[in-house]
């Protein structure tokens, strides 16, 4: 099939991209004590250069000292790093791209004794890493104020060095994703107990990034009904729990949806052949993301193992896209591993295209 509709042009508010393909974000660990190198820089600028509309960083981290699991995760704060990413921003306007910052808390996933200051207990609703597993104590009502506006501050600062807007990470059982999920977050004041009072920590950070950037800046949130603690873990269990969910989100401001399943062709709901960016773009009228396994035929936990995959058809993504069932189609692996990927597919080589190999993790290539 034509791959027309991956090269449409897109525009929404203040986001003009040349097509409808998304770098996703992933976690790579090569910016020594949090601070992106020139190495890092050109690894987004290859993709830009490869056809990529637009780039969503690996997550970076806000400034809350157990934000972070490792050293070497890119944070969003501090002048070294604030500069290190001007860096990249520039590098990829360069190359005729469009880039955001994926903005993190782990949350209750960091390990304390191997990440940055382990004499810290990790943060988290109710102190819950899954439901059962006790790690800390819950979140007080000052630090879940103060994370919050630290995701403010680091939109502020993405937008001052030129960011093209910012995501949030709400998705995969981090952080955010511990307050939408029941079996994480245990509270019994307003920030948890409904689902209302659950997805607040979501909305007052959506809010205050609104106020601390600009009624314009786009804003995109990242959100997964499975979490890396529970693969079969769900926010709603029907379109109408689903909506429950996301009308306070995008009332809050959120411009797009991205919507992260492990693989994008799989229906979300009995009785309907919409994926989960499907529905969520019917239920809430806003742009999506959708994300899963695009251009392989293996989802990406045995990426983590090192496994690789052999490419897969975009044919039935394409037919998705012309329908609009969702707006933009974000890719991983297949990007990890080949910057020019997007080029690949305009031009209908895809002979040429790489088979995903697990190595591919060990270098910035």
């Amino acid at each position: 099939m034509a791959a027309n509709a991956l090269f449409k042009p897109y525009s929404q508010g203040n986001l003009s991209l040349t097509n409808r393909i998304v770098m996703a974000p992933m976690t790579r660990q090569f910016s020594p004590n949090g601070i992106p190198t020139a190495d890092v820089a050109a690894y987004y600028k290859r993709r830009a250069q490869g056809g990529t509309g637009l780039i969503i960083t690996e997550g970076t981290t806000v400034n809350d000292k157990v934000a972070t699991m490792d050293k070497n995760i890119p944070q969003f704060h501090g002048e070294e790093a604030l500069t290190g990413w001007k860096h990249v921003v520039d590098e990829v306007h360069s190359a005729g791209g469009k880039i955001m910052p994926q903005l993190w808390h782990v949350g209750m996933a960091r390990v304390a004794e191997k990440a940055p200051y382990p004499e810290l207990p990790s943060a988290g609703p109710s102190g819950l890493f899954k439901p059962g597993k006790q790690g800390a104590e819950p979140m007080t009502v000052e630090h879940i104020e103060s994370v919050i506006a630290a995701f403010a501050q680091a939109a502020s600062d993405a937008k001052a060095i030129g960011m093209d807007g910012i995501e949030i990470h709400g998705a995969h059982g981090y952080l955010v994703d511990q307050f939408f999920w029941e079996g994480t977050n245990q509270r019994t004041d307003s920030w948890g107990g409904s689902m209302e009072n659950r997805g607040r920590f979501a909305v007052e950070i959506i809010k205050a990034i609104r106020s601390a950037t600009s009624p314009d800046f786009p804003i995109v949130l990242r959100y997964s009904q499975w979490k890396q603690q529970d693969y079969t873990a769900r926010l709603a269990q029907s379109p109408q729990e689903l909506e429950k969910f996301l009308t306070p989100l995008s009332e809050a401001g959120v411009d797009i949806f991205h919507c992260s399943q492990r693989r994008y062709w799989e229906n979300e709901f009995e009785g309907s052949e919409l994926n989960l960016a499907g529905w969520t773009k019917k239920l809430t009228g806003k742009p999506t993301i959708t994300v899963g396994s695009v251009g392989l035929n293996e989802d990406f936990f045995g990426a983590f193992k090192g496994q690789g995959s052999d490419t897969r058809s975009v044919d039935d993504l394409l037919e998705r896209l012309n329908a609009e069932e969702f707006d933009l189609v974000a890719v991983g692996r297949a990007l990890l591993q080949d910057p020019n990927w997007a080029n690949k597919i305009k031009e209908n080589r895809t002979e040429a295209l790489e088979t995903y190999s697990g190595q591919s993790l060990a270098t910035l290539s």
